[in-house]
């Protein structure tokens, strides 16, 4: 089914003790404000002047503070599916995202965008 994706996001996953640090220290290094997501409010996100992309910090609930990448899609059984057929893995979904892992074992999201947001101006489409 033909379907649209993107990378959307840069993700800062901190550690409990190391977010409140990481997320005035992003701030400060972009010169941007970090606004707290109000559905969940473990995420602060800025956009980034002259790019697409956004920069996201996560708190983490345990783990070691690391970065990983959001894809966004139109079709995201579609999109998963795709991904899978070149390495990658479902590891489990979260909200109404999924959480996968690529061939190196590296983590990133798969996230459903609402329908017309991603179209031929800013993501690739694939058939």
């Amino acid at each position: 089914m033909t379907h649209y994706s993107r990378l959307d996001k840069i993700v800062i996953d901190l550690s409990p003790d190391a977010h409140e640090q990481g997320v005035a220290f992003w701030a400060g290094a972009l010169g941007r404000r970090m606004t707290q997501a109000t559905a969940y409010p473990e995420y602060h996100w800025a956009d980034l002047p002259g790019s697409e992309l956004g920069l996201l910090t996560q708190r983490l609930e345990d783990g070691a503070s690391r970065v990983h990448l959001d894809i966004h899609t139109d079709d995201l059984e579609a999109e998963v599916a795709r991904l899978e057929k070149l390495g990658a893995t479902r590891e489990r979904k979260s909200h109404k995202w999924w959480i996968m892992r690529d061939p190196a074992g590296l983590p990133f999201c798969v996230i459903e965008d609402p329908p017309g947001r991603l179209n031929d101006g800013n993501a690739t489409r694939w058939d």
